[in-house]
């Protein structure tokens, strides 16, 4: 990944805040990137620091600090999402929109992640979590990322969006090649592919929901209406733009990231296998620890918050998944512990732009590791495995080496 070097530092910008980070290539990232990242905590000024890298920017990594920004859309817009700032970033609906407008497409989509609407896909889930874990539990090994952490949430969600899974491989490399994009050039032209899959997609449907009598979520919004008004094709596209990514990518980092974690302790396997009710504490704290994604924000106009004197065009990184290991929040924050009494964390940010997926996340997380744990056993890292990482805007562990004696 080319990243770009470091500029100067502007005026406005007090000395003592400034601190050299580069959010992709980073070198500690590369060893430990959970681990790596938590050390601006201790190291970078005051919770808020601004790094020269990568465009120049500020970071946040202090929990109550990124809840006020996130929810601050007077002085922190969410309308652009790329660091560097590129030209004519992509539009996704609605993260890219701050209230109100946000929330009328927001609404929209609701339905379909509600806990109702996830409550009732748990029976299909289970069952094809079993499936997906049957065929690997039988081998004795496996790239827990190809192999289960994959395909289980991305078929699902494409099947929820109705996207042809056949094209499983195309639609996950796209969604990888978007991540690991920097720069105009680059992002434009994943952007640009995707956007190319979703409309022909939309455009080969023959009507929506009433019309062809699909209910899956493509079929139902071409149904839908914003303020009484049909939503505009380029916007569908830019709000299926939006869960295309999140579907394709996010649950498999989150489900990746804490079984390499589970792999070490043989102690903790056992409890789960014994005492299956303590998987909710379980995903719980396996999000606390394992957040993936980091949220940008634009200033909107010259402030002074915090302490920090913002100009407008600066961008912001929120680096949520830093929120869980804040140990003014969080005991002992870097301790992977089920039974701790508090737990606080951000890693599906908060306020307006709360993540709508993250109970059905929550729910395909819960359901994944019990399928894993009853048939897998105790497994553990696989020999001379060493990890890869993806550092950025949304985090990931490329490749996840696992080894178990299969059960006879």
């Amino acid at each position: 990944m080319q990243t770009q070097a470091p500029t100067g530092v502007p005026d406005h910008v007090a000395s003592e805040r400034v601190f050299d980070f580069d959010m992709y290539e980073d070198a500690a990232l590369k060893k430990d990137l959970h681990a790596s990242y938590s050390r601006l905590q201790r190291e970078a000024p005051n919770g808020i620091f601004y790094t020269p890298r990568n465009g120049g920017h500020w970071m946040v990594t202090r929990l109550d600090l990124m809840a006020e920004v996130v929810k601050d859309f007077e002085h922190f817009s969410a309308r652009e999402s790329q660091i560097p700032r590129i030209d004519n970033p992509p539009l996704m609906i609605p993260l890219n929109l701050d209230p109100p407008e946000h929330m009328w497409y927001r609404g929209a989509l609701a339905p379909f992640f509600g806990p109702k609407s996830v409550a009732a896909m748990e029976a299909d889930l289970k069952v094809f979590a079993k499936s997906i874990v049957a065929d690997v539990a039988k081998r004795g090994e496996c790239d827990f990322v190809k192999d289960v952490a994959a395909p289980f949430p991305v078929t699902v969600f494409m099947r929820m969006m109705g996207l042809p899974t056949e094209r499983f491989d195309d639609f996950r490399a796209l969604a990888e090649g978007f991540f690991r994009a920097v720069g105009t050039t680059e992002i434009g032209a994943a952007s640009q592919a995707i956007v190319q899959e979703l409309a022909g997609v939309v455009g080969s449907r023959a009507g929506g929901a009433k019309a062809s009598g699909e209910s899956d979520l493509i079929s139902i919004m071409m149904d839908a209406k914003i303020n009484g008004e049909p939503i505009q094709f380029e916007k569908l596209v830019a709000m299926l733009f939006l869960l295309f990514l999140g579907g394709l990518d996010t649950v498999t980092n989150a489900l990746t990231f804490s079984t390499r974690y589970l792999a070490t302790d043989k102690a903790l396997q056992a409890r789960l296998r014994s005492e299956p009710e303590l998987l909710a504490p379980f995903v719980e704290e396996s999000i606390r620890l394992y957040g993936v994604v980091n949220t940008p924000r634009l200033v909107t106009k010259d402030c002074e918050r915090f302490g920090v004197k913002f100009r407008a065009g600066d961008m912001l990184l929120c680096a949520l998944p830093m929120a869980g290991w804040d140990d003014s929040k969080n005991d002992d924050p870097a301790k992977f512990d089920i039974d701790r009494k508090i737990r606080s964390h951000l890693t599906f940010s908060t306020g307006p732009h709360l993540c709508i997926g993250h109970f059905l996340a929550r729910t395909e997380l819960r359901i994944l590791y019990k399928e894993w744990i009853e048939q897998v056993g105790e497994f553990s890292l696989a020999e001379g495995y060493e990890p890869s990482y993806r550092a950025g805007m949304v985090m990931s562990l490329e490749s996840l080496k696992l080894k178990w004696t299969p059960k006879s």
